[in-house]
């Protein structure tokens, strides 16, 4: 963490603001200054905002009636919600352009509401399962109509989670690489964007460190003042989850449920639909066309990289990746487990999920280009990128796991003789295989999308699939554009394998929001 994470972020912060060894302010000043950067900065705030509000109108429909109402296929209906979240950002652009969307605000909203639908209906449907449906009943029986005791009674219960959904679709809006890159075209350009054209098109590493130290104190703003809002909470009359589902009685209840999972089959499934479909479509009718064309289009090219190549180059990133967080998280989660002052150690842990991937990148690039730590040609730098986010998750895993296990089990072998080493082998280790091989899954699916970092550090000769894809998009013709569909779908399968083996070895209290 110090040499991968504080390091890079430090040399950012003094390449920003001690450009020539004294402390000038001049760099950041120039950022909101400049007309051209303070249409980015107010672009890349309205278009999160706005894109949070749209998540929320389509998204909390669909958590009441997943909370509240036991349907046929309810427990397929929330695994599907969740695919789309676990799409890498390209495969997401790329499906809103196979359905026919240009570069465009509305594209840019539409497939952050796509993105991040599972978030709303996860983190606000938890809470909505547990709270007591007779409050309501209770507000209906005084007189107050359906529209009064919602308005009244049910949201100021949510408002925690609703707090906590809207704060985290922002932070991901806000910081949206891949989406705002391939749906917003030049003239729509975020800091996340703006970071990467400065730095690798005008080569203007100065404004880049200014426009990240901005992105910094956003980040940090919003995360203070979305813990402040949260400490702010109601007395809340909670129970069990099987005892606030029952069936849709009424008419209007059954349209309710009919109109809200039929517009999220839509919204959900359509973009997966035509991408997987438009991968298929040749100019020869339906066949694997565009799939022999990985291989072959721009053969000539220096940056020509066959598929199987490109594939290969995303599984060994992944796996190189999963076994860092693996290390280095489930060795952190031990002693965060056993340590009354874990919760330090875990906040530490916790900080790369509050910086971008664009920063990280950047950062990894000024940063790592001396000796001993010159390490911007070799290829060990993606997977050391993508375990930064992925540790973080590995601890959030397996924490909960290990301080399930009850003390008298280690009191037991202890007694019996065995040494701590053994105690830990017999009895923590196994009872934490199981949650380890779920956060193995997840930063196998995180290391496989992740397209922000990678496309700073990547080496052009070792590219990733989600590399592959921008390439593909960024080049004019049908036969690029159905390649980059072909490339994207074997990208989602790739992805949906690792959340179904998650699937296998999840148990119900892991693994959700």
């Amino acid at each position: 963490m110090g040499v991968f994470f504080v390091y890079p972020v430090v040399t950012i912060l003094g390449r920003g603001l001690w450009p020539d060894g004294g402390l000038d302010f001049s760099p950041v000043g120039h950022v909101f200054s400049d007309s051209g950067m303070r249409h980015i900065m107010w672009f890349t705030v309205w278009q999160a905002a706005a894109s949070t509000a749209l998540t929320l109108v389509v998204a909390l429909p669909a958590a009441f009636v997943v909370a509240r109402y036991r349907f046929r296929g309810r427990a397929l209906v929330r695994g599907l919600m969740i695919v789309p979240f676990v799409l890498p950002t390209v495969v997401v652009a790329s499906a809103f352009r196979a359905l026919g969307f240009e570069p465009s605000i509305a594209a840019i909203l539409l497939a952050h509401a796509f993105f991040n639908y599972a978030v709303v209906v996860y983190v606000v449907g938890g809470l909505w399962s547990h709270l007591d449906p007779r409050q309501e009943d209770a507000a209906r029986v005084l007189g107050a109509t359906r529209l009064r005791a919602l308005v009244s009674v049910t949201l100021p219960a949510l408002r925690p989670a609703i707090l906590a959904a809207t704060s985290i679709v922002f932070l991901f809006s806000f910081t949206s690489f891949g989406i705002i890159l391939i749906l917003g075209g030049p003239s729509r350009a975020t800091l996340e964007t703006e970071i990467y054209r400065q730095t690798t098109q005008v080569l203007d590493l100065r404004t880049a460190a200014a426009l990240s130290i901005v992105q910094l104190i956003a980040v940090v703003a919003l995360l203070v003042m979305t813990g402040s809002l949260g400490r702010r909470t109601v007395p809340l009359s909670l129970v069990s989850a099987p005892e606030s589902v029952r069936l849709p009685r009424a008419a209007g209840e059954r349209a309710l449920l009919t109109g809200v999972l039929t517009t999220t089959g839509l919204l959900l499934g359509t973009p997966i639909a035509v991408l997987v479909a438009r991968s298929f479509d040749t100019a020869d009718g339906f066949g694997f066309g565009f799939y022999r064309a990985l291989g072959e289009l721009h053969a000539n090219s220096v940056l020509f990289v066959p598929p199987a190549e490109a594939i290969g180059n995303s599984v060994l990133y992944a796996l190189g990746a999963t076994a860092i967080a693996l290390l280095v998280g489930g060795t952190a989660a031990f002693a965060i487990a056993r340590s009354r002052r874990g919760a330090a150690l875990n906040l530490v842990l916790a900080l790369p999920l509050g910086v971008s991937a664009v920063t990280v990148g950047f950062g990894f690039l000024i940063a790592l280009d001396e000796q001993p730590l010159d390490l911007r040609g070799s290829w060990v730098l993606v997977p050391i990128a993508h375990a930064l986010v992925a540790v973080a998750v590995v601890v959030y895993v397996a924490v909960p796991v290990l301080r399930s296990i009850e003390p008298r089990l280690r009191e037991a072998a202890a007694v019996l003789g065995a040494s701590p080493r053994a105690v830990w082998r017999e009895v923590d280790l196994p009872i934490a295989a199981r949650g380890l091989l779920v956060a193995a899954g997840f930063a196998f699916a995180i290391s496989l999308g992740e397209f922000g970092a990678t496309a700073f550090i990547a080496r052009p000769d070792r590219p990733t699939l989600p590399v592959v894809v921008f390439r593909l998009l960024g080049q004019p013709g049908a036969q690029n554009f159905g390649a980059a569909m072909a490339a994207s779908t074997i990208l989602m399968l790739l992805t949906l394998v690792s959340v179904l083996a998650i699937e296998r070895f999840r148990t119900r209290e892991l693994g959700a929001f």
